[in-house]
């Protein structure tokens, strides 16, 4: 459940819960953005450092049932702290933004531990047309290890057509842990229909994968293990929507087909499955 919008002409707000987070309640998203001046705009509170395409998307607008590697795995960080973001004017259909902040590095659910590093996180958007460059970096320190993060993508849009790819690394600091990589690429066509209540139909291919990963955090004997297992995997799906002014419904339907090196140890719940989803916006 997410609640936004403005208190003042400058003044925006946004609050999202996770109703149901394997049973219980948790507060994802609640800050406060004030703008200083015209195009530079303040943030505080706590919410996703800014780094990452596919990862910094919202539950209200995945593409997919369920989230890429890259979002879910490598890169699924949420602080508390502030950020500047700054949108540079240029000339004809281009437009650059850029942003970073500072964050504290425990978790989103233990904020009185003194601290004396800190998170950082900052990304450029570039957009030219129908094309939209992303780069960023961050460094994070989940325990005694830091560990730093370089991403890049590109989403393309032409008609009825979308286009994305992303790549990310992350790389362990002292050689704690190999360097993990990860991948995305997605396509979604989209057209209208008259079918019932719904207006549109889209439907969706991707390929991710991962290399070995650690979240960066050491066990009782101080070693850093890998906590998922190289992977790679096919998804294909669809989606019916119904939209009209500010409300929004989509019925989704995907099939995830995974790949792993021979004699890996599958976790629980991360092998073929079937994922249905419907997400209600208004």
């Amino acid at each position: 459940v997410t609640l936004n919008g403005y208190i003042a002409p400058s003044i925006d707000y946004f609050i999202q819960t996770d109703m149901c987070d394997r049973g219980k309640m948790k507060i994802l998203d609640a800050w406060g953005r004030i703008a200083v001046a015209k195009g530079l705009k303040f943030q505080a509170g706590q919410f996703r450092l800014p780094f990452g395409t596919d990862a910094f998307r919202g539950p209200g607008n995945y593409v997919f049932s369920n989230r890429s590697f890259i979002g879910k795995d490598l890169c699924n960080v949420r602080g508390v702290g502030a950020k500047l973001s700054y949108t540079i004017p240029l000339s004809g259909y281009q437009q650059l933004s850029i942003e970073g902040g500072a964050f504290n590095p425990t978790s989103i659910s233990d904020h009185e531990v003194w601290i004396k590093e800190l998170s950082y996180a900052a990304k450029g958007i570039y957009t030219i047309g129908n094309v939209r460059l992303i780069t960023g970096v961050q460094s994070i320190s989940p325990d005694s290890i830091r560990v730093n993060l370089w991403n890049a993508s590109c989403t393309w849009t032409t008609g009825r057509w979308t286009f994305e790819g992303e790549y990310m690394n992350k790389h362990y600091t002292h050689h704690a842990h190999k360097t993990a990589h990860g991948w995305l690429l997605w396509t979604d066509y989209a057209m209208p229909i008259k079918a019932g209540v719904f207006n549109r139909a889209s439907f969706q291919a991707r390929w991710d994968g991962m290399t070995a990963h650690s979240d960066g955090k050491r066990d009782d004997t101080g070693a850093l293990w890998s906590t998922r297992p190289a992977r790679q995997r096919i998804t294909a799906g669809a989606t019916v929507t119904y939209a009209h002014k500010a409300l929004h419904c989509d019925l989704r339907l995907d099939y995830e087909k995974y790949f792993y090196r021979s004699g890996a140890i599958v976790p629980p719940g991360e092998g073929d499955k079937i994922c249905a989803e419907m997400v209600i916006r208004f």
